[in-house]
């Protein structure tokens, strides 16, 4: 007697396998991607002394990137900025001092007044196929 594979387990089940990532095997990439950030930060210790410091230094850590680390994805905005409603008027400042440079220099811009893009709608672990809003 032989089982099935994982894979021809979820078939016959018809249990849709979702990777966020091909052939990676991590839970979700934003928590890895926040993981990353915490381990490489240069203040990182090697070694914690206690629980108590390991929570003191996490603590300080997530409050750092929620409210004050610019995220790429975010179009250089911190979470805080985007989830209480600022993100609008944050871009709206880059789009004044960016037209106000290419006033000053425009030489600099061989396309025109560049155009501060705003942060993404939505954003997917695993874009479902299809999507209904």
């Amino acid at each position: 007697m032989t089982s099935l594979t994982v894979h021809q387990l979820l078939d016959h089940l018809k249990v849709k396998k979702s990777l966020n990532r091909p052939r990676v095997s991590n839970d979700n990439p934003y928590s890895e991607s926040q993981f990353k950030t915490l381990k490489y930060r240069p203040e990182f210790p090697e070694r914690f002394g206690s629980i108590q410091d390991a929570r003191n230094y996490c603590g300080d850590f997530f409050k750092w990137y929620n409210e004050d680390h610019y995220h790429s994805g975010l179009n250089y905005l911190s979470p805080h900025s985007v989830h209480y409603g600022k993100a609008d008027h944050l871009i709206n400042q880059r789009q004044k001092i960016m037209n106000e440079v290419f006033k000053q220099y425009p030489g600099r811009f061989k396309n025109g007044i560049p155009k501060i893009s705003g942060i993404p709608g939505k954003v997917w672990i695993n874009k479902p196929e299809k999507i209904n809003d």
